[in-house]
């Protein structure tokens, strides 16, 4: 039931205050109008409402808002996005309204915004293997179906760009590889990088099995804080109910963050590590948690989050918090981007915990588990090589030990710098064998025998 007030006492940031008559109540996540003097409305939602009172946080600027003669109209119901298989191929800004020229979504049904909970009795492990095309994250660091796998960048490096790759790249192998889509939702980005995305959806037709939230630098920030919502809505929705398998990409978290804090101070509320609130742990796992498979459906959510790490600081609360709910993390390396080398994924501190799960014959390969094993411990001995010689002079290491150099080197140059290629994982694969025939085959201790005759001809 709709209760409309003209109790708008004040207007701080993006925060308008309502004062409630007695007995009178509104719900949390409520939907609110406020109508200005002169007519105009500016859409809200309560943020609190306790003791006569009801916070209600703008989804626009609050710019020329004055508190005489406003109204607040209270809707009765929370923030609410129409669903179809129309959205796919469509754009949306953060408040779900299409951008893209076309017309309006007719909705088979409207669903809330903030989702439910998923049973997690009813949730099954993440599973099966999703190719992104990227050869450090399919064979090094596998991404499986139902996993939250986040990309850790630093101010400066093309995160951007990998992940409008993925975007275009991802696919799922076998009998559900027509049954795949990509949400992409854009948070606080500037105007030039949100018009990049949308001309790289465009330009190779991925596009078609997509849907595009985009939120500029220029929107308010209450906007930025429900764009996440809004793309992981859209992403349940096709999968639990339409049974497709879906990847969400949405960058970056830390302009998500930001907004929470910007909020955070607007209600006078005692900060946290760094500032930011307290509750962010708790706010960031209701959009990781987001992702999963249940039983009896046939669809997933898969999730990728990009967020850039300030100062290349890895104990950042951001990067710090979202640790601890995700399964890993793909880590951006500065050195490597320093070298020329796209994409420049540092393969040590990356992780994929569940990468097992997506491994081994009728997935992959029978040899991928062993390959990754003996790639990673020829590399990191590799690395320590490469500073031994920077004390002594190559000279002076073994022969053995200059092939383990030399294998470092190679595998930077031509593994990890595959450019904007779309690998594959047999490629990949092959191209992880091709690189240990430079190192003595006595050297291959962690692939059984049999394996290195079969791939290594």
């Amino acid at each position: 039931m709709q209760k409309q007030f003209k109790t708008v006492k004040d207007i701080v940031g993006p925060l308008a205050f309502v004062e409630l008559p007695e007995g009178e109540k509104v719900t949390y996540e409520e939907l609110v109008i406020i109508t200005l003097s002169d007519g105009e409305e500016r859409l809200g939602k309560v943020l609190e409402a306790n003791k006569g009172l009801a916070v209600v946080q703008l989804f626009e600027s609050p710019q020329g808002i004055a508190t005489d003669g406003a109204k607040a109209r209270f809707l009765g119901h929370t923030f609410e996005l129409g669903v179809s298989e129309d959205m796919l191929g469509r754009t949306f800004n953060g408040r779900g309204v299409p951008i893209d020229g076309g017309p309006a979504i007719i909705a088979e049904k409207k669903l809330d915004i903030n989702g439910n909970p998923m049973n997690p009795t009813s949730r099954e492990m993440p599973d099966d293997f999703i190719q992104t095309g990227i050869s450090t994250i399919d064979s090094l660091n596998t991404l499986v179906r139902g996993q939250k796998l986040p990309i850790f960048s630093g101010s400066g490096l093309p995160h951007n760009k990998l992940a409008a790759q993925i975007a275009r790249q991802a696919t799922v192998q076998g009998k559900d590889g027509g049954n795949f889509a990509i949400v992409f939702a854009a948070m606080g980005v500037p105007f030039e990088e949100a018009q990049y995305f949308i001309n790289e959806f465009k330009k190779t037709g991925a596009i078609e099995n997509s849907v595009l939230f985009i939120n500029t630098a220029d929107n308010p920030v209450i906007e930025r804080i429900a764009t996440p919502r809004l793309a992981l809505t859209a992403a349940e929705y096709l999968a639990f109910e339409k049974g497709m398998h879906v990847l969400v990409i949405y960058t970056d978290v830390t302009n998500y963050c930001e907004a929470l804090r910007e909020v955070s101070a607007a209600r006078k509320e005692v900060p946290g590590r760094g500032g930011f609130p307290g509750y962010m742990y708790t706010d960031l796992a209701t959009l990781y948690e987001r992702a999963g498979r249940i039983q009896g459906k046939e669809g997933s959510v898969t999730q990728i989050p990009v967020m850039t790490m300030p100062n290349d600081d890895k104990t950042h609360p951001i990067i710090d918090l979202t640790g601890y709910i995700t399964e890993g993390q793909i880590v951006l390396g500065r050195d490597l981007h320093k070298k020329g080398i796209y994409p420049p994924v540092a393969v040590l501190p990356s992780l994929s915990r569940l990468m097992g799960k997506g491994q081994g014959e009728g997935k992959t390969r029978e040899d991928h588990s062993g390959l990754i094993g003996q790639l990673f411990a020829a590399y990191a001995y590799g690395l320590e090589m490469r500073e031994l010689a920077v004390i002594l002079g190559e000279s002076s290491l073994s022969e053995t030990d200059q092939s383990y150099l030399k294998f470092a080197d190679e595998f930077e140059k031509v593994f990890v710098n595959q450019g904007e290629t779309n690998r594959d994982i047999k490629d990949s694969l092959n191209h992880g064998w091709d690189l240990l025939k430079i190192l003595p085959r006595t050297e291959l201790k962690r692939v059984k025998k049999d394996l290195v005759d079969k791939y290594m001809k």
